[in-house]
């Protein structure tokens, strides 16, 4: 009936069948429940993995079995049932290019009373609005236009502040590498090599022990 048992387990159900003895019949009952449990460790993962192991139960002996179960013992009817649908939100924006979600936070915006939180508010949204025109079309929009649509939107009662502002993509200037691997700058027409002391480029200060150096060698 389910693969994942075994025929083994079969075979033990549907020998609980045939035990006219109640209390025997429910003890075997109970000792298929904990090796189904040790044949499918992965069950435990599950949020209340016991009553899936008891329904699995009933399922391969086809609900003929007669044990008392701690949980409420299932029919055909009841597994071979269909959910119910989720209901799934239908909303409608006026302005779809700008989502649902930011006509819930200016319709929040307009019942605010406090004076610095509703400017909080409409610096947000705009800030908002630009950041989306700018995901979509690639470009800065002015703040000039930003406003506009704001007024429109909210009827003329929101007015942001401050410049809320959209770092625009700019690809990073490459400095120029000599061949040994650090940075340079041309001087006058000619390239010159900085060198920061140390480090595996080759060039550089060396701390050599030669001619009197305060270094000695360490003797171990």
């Amino acid at each position: 009936m389910m693969s994942e048992y075994g025929r083994h387990v079969q075979k033990m159900i549907e020998h609980l069948l045939t035990i006219e003895d109640p209390e025997r019949r429910q003890r075997n009952a109970y000792a298929v429940i904990e090796l189904m449990g040790f044949l499918n460790p992965h069950l435990k993962n599950v949020e209340d993995f016991r009553h899936k192991l008891w329904d699995h139960l009933f399922l391969i002996s086809d609900f003929k079995l007669e044990v008392k179960s701690p949980y409420p013992i299932p029919t055909r009817e009841s597994l071979s049932e269909r959910p119910k649908p989720l209901p799934y939100p239908k909303r409608y924006p006026k302005h779809s290019h700008l989502g649902k979600n930011l006509e819930i936070v200016i319709r929040k915006a307009l019942k605010e009373e406090d004076t610095d939180k509703r400017a909080g508010f409409a610096n947000a949204i705009a800030y908002y609005m630009k950041l989306a025109y700018n995901n979509w079309h690639k470009e800065i929009m002015h703040d000039d236009a930003i406003q506009s649509e704001l007024t429109n939107i909210t009827d003329g009662q929101l007015t942001f502040t401050n410049t809320p502002y959209v770092k625009a993509f700019r690809p990073q200037d490459n400095r120029d590498r000599d061949s040994r691997g650090g940075y340079g700058q041309k001087r006058g027409g000619k390239f010159q090599h900085r060198n920061n002391g140390g480090g595996g480029g080759g060039g550089g200060r060396r701390n050599d022990n030669r001619g009197g150096g305060n270094f000695k060698k360490k003797r171990y």
